[in-house]
């Protein structure tokens, strides 16, 4: 027996053989005199029988969501039961990958133990109570991502759709590899890799997601609050400002006050790592560094290449020259243990870091979870931190293309000669894209056409909600059978409620203003029962709705305005009634 709490859309009645729709019990109504009551209950949908139950209380109409019974949390893996009684573990498995679960996510480490231990024992089943006792501590995990309750609901449809994305964008070939760096010019140009990692720790991977690259550029996004969190923003800032440049990544260029324009542009970084933990030497910096990224990344791969490290430093004279130009004009800070050549050394060393898109999904999904690593659950960053990283990464993450980039995906990000680009969708998922062919402001061709059709596809750019009509986009955060469903019973709502600016609002968005619930009732309805008349006025004038329109009893919106005594609105529809009746006579 399942638990279902009806609000606008409930998926399992979707598949249910009842006459009742679900979109109706929720936009069921109590009027009273006064006032009109949306009815929320809590229902028991038994699959056996296809009936409904109202148990009584009511919750939440907001969730729409399984709920195991409380006194039995447990009773989600019921449906697992084999015709012994025993949960067949392979088919739990099965489901926790659909949702994007790896079985290397150290949040279901216990379940795992059971999933071996039933393998290797008794052909992948167990019994109930064992399986209860091996993953008590998974619990939570495993019931969000087994009832549909992580941030990407629909997650293997989700996958496909960026599975898509991910072809087409293979298709273009253009672009070079860069030059300056002789061991960057030497990767392979077809390396093609995407990963993403949602802050409720759902992966997906794509390509050769097993090839590691150095970080360049894109590692500032993560040294950048890392310093933060160890100095103070306003420690940090007297040496580096956040404004934009509007020139190349590598320009020898300050700002009006003698400052880096931002920590995202080379001079910024360089002294950047002059400020990360100036007490520490060179080798102990590296290590500090290393093992917070091992944080950030929980624990998955982090690697350096020394090879870059040692070509990057014998070519690098423009930025040694950048170096002697920050110098000059006092950009450091001031201290005994200051030393340039040895700064510039330890920039090399943070440049030539390695990830690979797994690992640096994970990143980037700590950066969108505001500094929380979404599989070890550790705080890496404070939320003050991110919330910086993220604004600069959002105005010049992407070298002189940051303005368009921001215009047209709408996202952070930041990107490495490399071919790396970090990509975060805050508060949903974090994105690492490789691929080794640049444009001419240095970012990856490929990983920006990646980003410009993931916001075509979905509505994940930052202004997205206030558009009126999201087109063919879609937002994956909802379950994309329940969008429709959604916005009709957030039309009736917001009708019955008197609000005119949402109910314009759904209805711009392409919701049908005639929409109605299980008994007929509209939004008109609803309306003229409350005596909301500036939203009758709108339904009627502007959206055309019948007042003549008939509910399952036979109610139509002016018999609801008569019997509530809603004066006001009863004279109104008797006006308009007359004027369209004067119409059609002539």
């Amino acid at each position: 027996m399942s638990w279902l709490t009806f609000a606008g859309v409930t998926r399992g009645l979707a598949r249910s053989r009842t006459a009742v729709s679900a979109r109706g019990i929720v936009a069921s109504c109590v009027c009273s005199t006064r006032s009109f009551h949306w009815r929320t209950q809590h229902w028991r949908y038994a699959s056996s029988s296809s009936s409904l139950e109202a148990p009584g209380d009511s919750l939440d109409w907001n969730e729409a969501v399984y709920r195991p019974d409380d006194a039995d949390p447990f009773a989600l893996f019921q449906r697992y039961r084999g015709g012994d009684g025993k949960v067949v573990m392979q088919k739990v498995v099965n489901d926790l990958k659909a949702a994007g679960i790896r079985m290397s996510d150290p949040r279901v480490n216990y379940f795992l133990s059971a999933f071996q231990e039933a393998k290797h024992n008794s052909d992948g089943v167990m019994d109930f109570d064992d399986m209860k006792a091996h993953i008590g501590g998974n619990l939570t995990v495993l019931a969000k991502a087994l009832t549909k309750k992580m941030i990407i609901p629909d997650f293997a449809e989700f996958r496909e759709d960026v599975r898509a994305i991910f072809e087409e964008t293979k298709q273009n070939t253009s672009g070079e590899l860069f030059a300056a760096i002789p061991q960057l010019a030497k990767v392979n140009p077809d390396h093609w890799s995407a990963a993403i990692c949602t802050v409720d720790g759902q992966r997906a991977t794509f390509g050769d997601d097993s090839v590691p690259f150095c970080v360049q550029s894109a590692g500032k996004c993560l040294n950048y609050p890392l310093v933060l969190d160890d100095k103070d923003s306003a420690f940090v800032h007297s040496y580096i400002s956040q404004e934009p440049s509007g020139q190349a990544f590598n320009t020898m260029r300050l700002n009006n006050d003698g400052k880096p324009h931002n920590p995202m542009v080379n001079a910024g970084a360089i002294v950047l790592c002059s400020l990360m933990k100036p007490e520490l030497e060179t080798a102990a910096k590296f290590d500090w560094l290393q093992k917070e990224y091992m944080k950030l990344t929980a624990g998955e791969f982090v690697g350096f290449d020394n090879s870059t490290f040692q070509s990057e430093k014998q070519t690098a004279d423009r930025n040694f020259a950048l170096g002697y130009f920050l110098k000059e004009n006092n950009a450091f800070l001031e201290s005994e243990k200051f030393d340039l050549a040895t700064t510039m050394e330890f920039y090399f060393q943070t440049c030539s870091m390695q990830l690979n898109c797994p690992s640096g999904s994970v990143a980037a999904a700590t950066l969108a979870n505001g500094g929380v690593c979404p599989l070890t659950g550790q705080k890496v960053l404070s939320s003050g931190s991110v919330r910086n990283s993220l604004s600069l990464m959002l105005s010049c993450g992407m070298n002189e293309n940051s303005g368009l980039f921001a215009f047209e995906v709408g996202l952070p990000a930041k990107s490495g000669v490399s071919g790396c680009i970090l990509l975060v969708v805050p508060n949903v998922m974090g994105i690492c894209l490789f691929s080794p062919r640049l444009d001419t402001h240095g970012n990856s061709i490929r990983g920006v056409e990646f980003a410009k059709s993931l916001v075509s596809k979905f509505s994940f750019h930052h202004y997205d909600s206030l558009l009126q009509s999201q087109g063919e986009r879609y937002d994956p955060r909802r379950q994309r059978l329940s969008t429709k469903e959604h916005f009709i019973t957030s039309l009736l709502f917001s009708a019955s409620e008197g609000d005119l600016p949402a109910v314009r609002r759904f209805v711009s968005r392409g919701t049908d203003a005639a929409a109605v619930a299980y008994d007929g009732r509209s939004a008109l309805h609803l309306a003229a029962c409350g005596g909301h008349l500036p939203v009758v006025r709108y339904l009627v004038e502007e959206c055309g709705l019948d007042m003549c329109a008939q509910d399952r009893w036979g109610r139509t919106p002016m018999d609801e305005a008569r019997y509530f005594h809603h004066q006001d609105v009863t004279d109104y529809m008797m006006k308009k009634r007359a004027e369209q009746q004067v119409s059609s006579d002539s």
